[in-house]
C-alpha cells in the first residue's frame, strides 16, 4: 500500500495564503466591532428603559402618598380626641416659604386648634431616614411659628401604610406619634415607656 498525498490546493502562493489570513482577521476584528457597537447600544438603550420606569415609579409613589394622605386625613381628627387632642382643622400640604417666596417645608397633614398643632408626614413606608427628615421639618415649622408670634404648641406624627418596628421605635424614641393601618381604619400609637410625645 503507496503512500498518499494529501489533496492540498495546487498552485497557492505564500502571499495568497498570507494575504488570506489578513482577510479573516480583518473580518473577525469588523464583526468585533459591530458586535462592540451593539452591546454599546444595548446598553444605552437598557439605561434609557432604566430612567423611564424610575420615573414612572416615582410618580406612582407619589400618587400612592397622595392616596394614603386622603385615607388617613378623615380618620386623624376623630383618633386624637381619642388621645385628648381637640383638633378643630384638618388640611393637607401646609406649604412654608421663606422671605425669597422658595419653598423650605411641607406638612402632609396639618391638625390644629388654639392651642396646639400637629404636623403628620405620611408615607407608604416610612424609613429612620424619614424620622430624621421630620424633625427637622418640626424645628423649620416651630421656627416659622416663632416669626409670626404663634405660642401654641407643635408636635408630630409618623403615617405610614407598613410601619416597621424598628422605625416605630424610632419614631417613639424621637417623640412621634405613629399613625399604622388597622383593619378598615386607622390607629394612632403614642410615645410610651421611656419615651413621651415631643413639643416643639
Amino acid at each position: 500500500m503507496g503512500n498518499t498525498i494529501p489533496d492540498y490546493p495546487r498552485d497557492i502562493s505564500f502571499e495568497q495564503v498570507w494575504a488570506a489570513i489578513h482577510a479573516d482577521r480583518a473580518a473577525a476584528e469588523a464583526r468585533h466591532k459591530e458586535t462592540e457597537g451593539l452591546l454599546k447600544q444595548y446598553a444605552r438603550e437598557m439605561r434609557e428603559s432604566s430612567a423611564r420606569l424610575d420615573k414612572q415609579l416615582g410618580s406612582l409613589g407619589n400618587r400612592f402618598g397622595e392616596i394614603i394622605e386622603y385615607m388617613v386625613m378623615p380618620s386623624t381628627l376623630d383618633k386624637f380626641q381619642e388621645l385628648g387632642y381637640k383638633f378643630t382643622k384638618a388640611y393637607p400640604h401646609a406649604l412654608i416659604k421663606d422671605e425669597n417666596n422658595i419653598d423650605i417645608a411641607e406638612a402632609d397633614i396639618t391638625l390644629e386648634n388654639g392651642d396646639k398643632v400637629m404636623i403628620v408626614e405620611v408615607k407608604s413606608k416610612p424609613t429612620t431616614d424619614d424620622v430624621n427628615e421630620h424633625v427637622e421639618r418640626m424645628e423649620i415649622f416651630r421656627a416659622y411659628a416663632d416669626k409670626r408670634n404663634d405660642k401654641r404648641k407643635y408636635l408630630g406624627a409618623i403615617a405610614g401604610m407598613v410601619m416597621d418596628d424598628m422605625v416605630k421605635q424610632f419614631a417613639f424614641k424621637k417623640g412621634f406619634y405613629v399613625v399604622e393601618p388597622s383593619e378598615e381604619t386607622f390607629n394612632i400609637l403614642e410615645p410610651k415607656g421611656d419615651y413621651t410625645p415631643k413639643e416643639w
